[in-house]
């Protein structure tokens, strides 16, 4: 028999164990060698120990490992081809091992493609909310505009103060999410056996992208009331 290293663990012994005669099953049987533990149930909970055997009376399943290099059809007639030499009686029905492994995790890629679409539609909105907002408050602030624009402060200046309060509104929004944001995805992988960690780029890019986006939106409207002639909005003056 060939076992995991769950299966060598439970017992209490380590990998010394190889040549170790077990008796399984009312049988009596030869340890030739350890394996490293592989998900093969679900992937939700521990690796089960497991204990691979050659049964000279049955063999229900067949795992092939095709060649690198040769196309899967060919690969796949060549072994037809021996099924049906040795058992010619039974249909050859093939799976695939990584699509199969891919079915676990079926769920979760459904659930981030759901996550990805309504992240990215909730950008949408929020840019153009922030583009109205930004129009808002522009139109607001016309006259000061003008005075400062009269006064001397030049394009970039204006575009400065204007942007200022969006971009600290960005960075309190920030402060407030990321935290929950971290709670609650190392509470999703706390699920998992097996799991990698959260790095701290991915708060720190997504922090980035969200101020980056917030100030192209907002430019564009702040730009534009800098750039406008100051007599039109003191004319009334």
């Amino acid at each position: 028999m060939v076992m995991n290293e769950a299966a060598v663990q439970q017992i209490g012994m380590n990998k010394d164990i190889v040549g170790e005669n077990i008796q399984y099953d009312g049988k009596k049987y030869r340890v030739i060698g350890v394996v490293k533990n592989i998900l093969q149930e679900s992937p939700y909970k521990p690796v089960t120990p497991m204990v691979y055997l050659l049964s000279h009376d049955y063999i229900g399943v067949v795992c092939v490992a095709l060649k690198t290099g040769v196309p899967v059809k060919d690969a796949l007639a060549r072994v037809e081809a021996v099924f049906k030499k040795y058992n010619p009686a039974l249909p050859f029905v093939y799976t695939f091992n990584d699509e199969d492994y891919a079915q676990k995790f079926a769920d979760e890629e459904r659930i981030g493609r759901l996550a990805a679409f309504f992240t990215a539609l909730a950008v949408i909105i929020s840019c153009l909310g922030l583009f109205g907002l930004a129009s808002f408050v522009a139109e607001q602030r016309r006259k000061e505009i003008g005075v400062r624009k009269v006064m001397g402060a030049s394009t970039y200046r204006l575009w400065q103060m204007l942007s200022k309060e969006f971009t600290w509104l960005v960075v309190i929004s920030c402060f407030i999410a990321i935290p929950l944001a971290w709670y609650y995805s190392n509470d999703w992988l706390k699920q998992f056996d097996y799991k990698t960690g959260l790095s701290a780029w991915v708060f720190i890019a997504s922090g980035a992208g969200a101020l980056v986006i917030t100030v192209v939106t907002v430019s564009f409207q702040c730009i534009k009331a800098a750039l406008e002639n100051p007599v039109r909005s003191l004319r009334s003056e």
